[in-house]
């Protein structure tokens, strides 16, 4: 098994943003896609006054993160839950504020390693692609039973991918004949469906595909559409949003979301601008920031990350 799966993206840089933060006595931070716990222990370590609530859809996940922060003891919390269940996980402990939230969105490493789990489409698996194996629809079950046309929209919008209506009319004849149950014949099949010249770039061509795919068994824009602004909502003025996001799609509700709170929602033309219209974010990135050369050189699975941050600077005014 490769190291990259014990080296969280951008590590650094999340820290720095969130401590103004984080030193504050009395701190919580919730890390809303915890994994490995890379980044929570890190936190831990780091600040070590800060209170820690971690949560992951995946039981695995948890299991494995709660034997490497065990020694933080009850500084660290960890909860089954999507990332889009804050509020009520919140509420449920009795949290009424936070001072940081951290989400590192996209698969964790763990994921992409366990062969078993089906997202990787470099090694054949069953397509299962479920993030919480206890709940839900696997990528096979969408595979077999969507409409075609469903199948499209979900290539495009979650894959953008162009080849969408090819792909999907190879997937309808093939399922009739033997249902998909695993990786390797959708890889072969997407292959042989794209024109040569669409197999030339952008690295497998089965990569899109399988991003809408995990993307729809898992909700994940729809999980990311709530979380973000929930995040945002949970923050005590002074305290800090950071994203890492992987792809453009989660990165564009992060970056709309942001820069939302971050304007001002006066009407145009007021001499001064009363206290209901300013912005409640100031935002701590310009852009999105992206991995250093040498990161990346370390860590191939960094390359993608986006990296955007946000403090509150005022309560919202009802």
């Amino acid at each position: 098994m490769s190291n990259d799966r014990h080296v969280p993206v951008m590590l650094q840089r999340c820290l720095d943003m969130l401590a103004p933060a984080l030193e504050r006595p009395g701190a919580v931070v919730v890390d809303c896609t915890l994994g490995l716990g890379g980044h929570s222990e890190a936190m831990l370590a780091r600040f070590p006054e800060v209170r820690l609530i971690g949560l992951d859809r995946d039981k695995e996940a948890l299991r494995l993160s709660g034997e490497r922060l065990a020694p933080y003891g009850d500084r660290a919390t960890l909860v089954h839950a999507v990332y889009d269940e804050l509020p009520e996980v919140l509420d449920r402990l009795g949290i009424p504020k936070v001072d940081g939230v951290l989400f590192d969105l996209g698969v964790s490493s763990m994921q992409l390693d366990e062969a078993d789990r089906g997202f990787a489409y470099a090694q054949d698996a069953p397509l299962d692609m479920r993030m919480d194996q206890t709940t839900g629809i696997s990528a096979a079950e969408v595979l077999n039973t969507y409409p075609a046309g469903e199948l499209v929209r979900i290539l495009r919008a979650y894959g953008e991918e162009k080849q969408a209506k090819r792909i999907v009319s190879a997937i309808v004849r093939e399922r009739e004949k033997e249902p998909f149950s695993n990786s390797a014949r959708l890889v072969e099949l997407i292959r042989d469906s794209l024109p040569q010249a669409a197999k030339r770039t952008g690295g497998n061509p089965a990569k899109r595909t399988f991003q809408a795919l995990r993307i729809e068994v898992n909700r994940e824009l729809e999980a990311v559409e709530n979380a973000i602004p929930a995040a945002v909502k949970a923050l005590a003025v002074g305290g800090r949003v950071v994203v890492l996001s992987y792809q453009s799609l989660e990165d564009r509700i992060v970056k709309g979301v942001f820069a939302a709170g971050a304007a001002t929602t006066a009407p145009p033309g007021l001499p001064v601008v009363p206290e209901k219209y300013q912005p409640r974010l100031k935002l701590l990135t310009r852009g999105a920031e992206l991995p250093t050369e040498e990161e990346v050189a370390e860590n191939r699975r960094a390359a993608p990350a986006r990296l955007r941050g946000v403090e509150r600077i005022r309560e919202d005014v009802l």
